[in-house]
């Protein structure tokens, strides 16, 4: 396999943060992404969990993958991204799936991804752990349908194309769907996925060259507000819709790093407190931080205000029921445990945010 290496160009947004942008995709998408095949031999390795004073991190610069602004614009908003005592880089991605592959690349210390990428990264022995734990309401991962579409229930999707982001929530959701009314997802099976990132996605939508797209806030938001198509249905009730924090091995086995990614998913969950206690005006900096229509922001991020919750045993069987379904389905190869990709060594110190995940 080949692996396309994106390199990007830091510049100084503010003192002591930077910031890399890859590109904007077009009506608010954006196109960033690393191809290629990650392996690791020792999934089940330990890390050892050292830690440093907080005060010697002053110099450190941790570098944070992100998906549409949502970590960097929360932290900014919420005033945390300023507190935190060393520098971050963020760098954009389109999905999950790439910042897992950075992460293991070592490009990148820690990104928070959906529900499906660390299973995906977990097949391929990514060098990550899951590390911290969020929840979200499932709504703003829908299957959409244009507007003059007669499509009207799952199981009119058979026989169709569906575009969707490969080993994303979006992929998970529509994967459970299928499963549910019987269809089977994969080429030359029921319903044949096109794989695509967001921005080509919007593409084969707009242009009728997909029957539908699977796709999740704040994607979701934009769509529906600007396309007006009809959404099939959410991955409410179906799909978990977890979120997940997953930091590098390298980081976690760095003394200095280890400590700064704890520092980042303590600040990531008061600033979670924070637009939760304060939802218009986290909805109004997120929607000037990523650009987008104010609207789209309040409709997205009134769905997906991603509290903490703990790696507990629930959460873990959840996603491994997930992992199940895409290994029954032919579409991920050989047994697959998740607890082996789970390391809750912030648990303790992030037991103050939690929130227990809606049953």
């Amino acid at each position: 396999m080949t692996h396309t290496d994106v390199s990007p160009h830091p510049h100084r947004l503010r003192p002591r943060r930077r910031r890399v942008m890859a590109a904007v995709m077009a009506a608010a998408a954006l196109t960033f992404g690393l191809a290629g095949c990650v392996q690791r031999d020792d999934a089940t390795a330990e890390i050892a969990n050292e830690t440093v004073e907080v005060g010697s991190l002053s110099g450190l610069t941790l570098r944070v993958g992100d998906q549409k602004g949502g970590t960097e614009a929360l932290l900014r908003a919420s005033g945390e991204l300023e507190k935190l005592p060393f520098e971050v880089e963020f760098s954009t991605f389109t999905s999950g799936p790439p910042q897992i592959e950075a992460a293991t690349a070592g490009k990148i210390d820690f990104a928070v991804t959906g529900n499906t990428p660390p299973i995906f990264g977990a097949a391929s022995n990514a060098k990550v752990k899951v590390v911290s734990g969020y929840a979200n309401d499932a709504e703003g991962d829908a299957i959409l349908v244009p507007g003059s579409s007669t499509l009207s229930s799952v199981g009119d999707l058979a026989g169709k194309k569906v575009a969707v982001a490969k080993g994303s929530s979006a992929h998970g959701h529509l994967l459970l769907q299928l499963d549910r009314a019987g269809l089977t997802l994969g080429p030359g099976k029921d319903v044949e996925p096109v794989f695509l990132q967001p921005a080509d996605a919007l593409s084969a939508f707009t242009s009728g060259n997909v029957d539908a797209w699977a796709i999740w806030d704040p994607y979701t938001a934009i769509v529906q507000l600007e396309n007006k198509p009809r959404t099939l249905v959410t991955a409410s009730g179906v799909s978990d819709g977890y979120g997940f924090g997953i930091a590098s091995d390298q980081a976690l086995a760095d003394p200095r790093r280890n400590t700064a990614v704890r520092e980042l998913v303590l600040g990531i969950a008061r600033a979670a407190t924070w637009a939760r206690a304060n939802p218009d005006e986290w909805a109004q900096k997120y929607s000037a931080e990523v650009g987008i229509d104010p609207e789209a922001g309040r409709l997205a991020q009134g769905r997906s205000l991603r509290p903490a919750i703990a790696l507990d045993d629930s959460v873990v069987a959840s996603q491994q029921q997930l992992a199940d379904a895409f290994t029954k389905s032919g579409q991920l190869q050989g047994d697959l445990t998740f607890a082996d990709f789970v390391d809750n060594r912030y648990d303790p110190a992030l037991a103050e945010y939690f929130e227990q995940p809606a049953s």
